[in-house]
């Protein structure tokens, strides 16, 4: 009998049998220290991320050559191939530094466990690129229609973070034939998957948003034959890669992936009003802001929602990866739980930067000051879609044992 690993599969006298060639994709590899030691230049190419709406390229630089940009990424692609729960660790501590650079490291880290689906030409396109940054998108996709040889992939999609320092692309695209959609037997669009070299997309200068300003998720155009091979149908359920990771269902680890970038933001968003709390003496007061009882509260009340955000997420996500491990699908309860854990963290970590944002007055809504772009990044995150607040309803029915009748699940 055989079991999943960490770091493979274990067969019945215990020998792991490592997923690629026998190497540990995690040997002296730890995304946590690695994220902590770049705090630093990412927080002073903050600003000239948030002005130019894409990540500065000292960060960029940094991210590829840390392997950051390669935590999802399968062993057998080159890639990392990181826990779930030490990704999100990392994720949490670039987007304390800075909420859209840590962003960008989630969208690579949600892509390349979507990679690990893929099979032929676009698995082999990502293989043979030397530490790919792999970015994409399903949002609005365009369509594709079978022409001589191939395909005609054209239209418009939104939300490429990433797009302006990725190598590959990849997206979805809605199957037509006269310019019509094909539908699957259950009557919804079919819908092809498809790797794109940078050089085949065209990015439209469209991010100009609240906040999440330097995550650089312009809408782009695609207008490409391509060859037949490249294009297969959508694939979110079956993953060709082994490991433990591609087993987590997809749109799950989506989710908590946007909870760890949300938990970071709300850190930094803590740590900024407490230097404020220690040295601001609000007008008409002799002393210091931190004196005020209600600012007292508001903090632990801001430091309360973080902690038991964290603690929840990681707690449902470390059950379902111990589930994995023992040869087993993650139930749908537990399936269930996860995405709360995942909603809740995001609503959560909003509620306490909106907490000290408040408690900080006057001071927050300059520029200047670190609380503006926190306030304006957690509550960016909110509005993704396997977060948004209408996931609780999608939950509760599952945990009342419904479907949960919504495409994102």
């Amino acid at each position: 009998m055989l079991r999943l690993n960490q770091r493979g599969i274990v067969d019945a006298s215990g020998r792991i049998e490592l997923l690629v060639h026998g190497e540990d994709p995690m040997a002296d590899f730890d995304p946590v220290s690695l994220a902590r030691g770049l705090h630093p230049l990412i927080r002073e190419q903050a600003d000239e991320t948030e002005r130019g709406r894409r990540l500065a390229k000292p960060v960029v630089d940094a991210l590829r050559d840390s392997g950051l940009f390669m935590m999802g990424l399968s062993a057998a692609m080159g890639g990392h191939e990181v826990p779930v729960g030490q990704a999100l660790r990392a994720i949490e501590e670039i987007s304390y530094a800075d909420g859209a650079s840590g962003w960008n490291v989630m969208i690579a880290f949600d892509t390349e466990v979507w990679a690990g689906f893929l099979r032929g030409a676009s698995r082999e396109l990502i293989r043979s690129i030397s530490r790919p940054i792999v970015s994409g998108s399903l949002s609005s996709p365009g369509k594709i229609e079978k022409a001589d040889g191939g395909y005609r992939i054209s239209g418009r999609w939104k939300f490429g973070s990433g797009c302006q320092h990725s190598d590959v692309m990849l997206v979805g695209a809605v199957l037509c034939e006269g310019g019509k959609p094909l539908l699957a037997s259950n009557g919804a669009p079919q819908l092809l998957q498809i790797a794109l070299r940078a050089s085949e997309i065209t990015v439209l200068d469209t991010w100009r948003t609240t906040g999440l300003r330097g995550t650089g998720s312009h809408d782009f155009m695609i207008d490409n034959f391509v060859a037949s091979e490249r294009a297969l149908p959508l694939n979110i359920t079956e993953p060709f890669e082994k490991g433990p990771l591609y087993a987590f269902p997809m749109l799950a680890s989506f989710a908590v992936a946007k909870g760890a970038v949300a938990l970071g933001i709300a850190r930094h968003a803590i740590e900024a009003f407490k230097e404020i709390a220690r040295s601001k003496v609000p007008a008409t007061r002799t002393a210091a802001l931190r004196e005020r009882p209600a600012v007292q509260i508001d903090l632990a009340h801001a430091e309360a929602k973080v902690h038991s955000s964290r603690a929840f997420l990681h707690q449902s996500v470390e059950e379902g990866w111990q589930e994995l491990l023992a040869g087993r699908p993650i139930p749908q309860q537990l399936r269930a739980l996860i995405r709360l854990a995942a909603t809740d963290c995001v609503k959560r970590c909003a509620e306490a930067v909106d907490l000290v944002y408040n408690a900080a007055a006057a001071t927050a809504i300059h520029e200047s000051c670190a609380l503006e772009r926190c306030f304006r990044d957690a509550h960016v995150v909110t509005a993704h879609v396997v977060t948004q607040p209408a996931m609780y309803e999608a939950i509760g029915r599952v945990l009342l044992d419904l479907p949960p009748d919504t495409a994102v699940w």
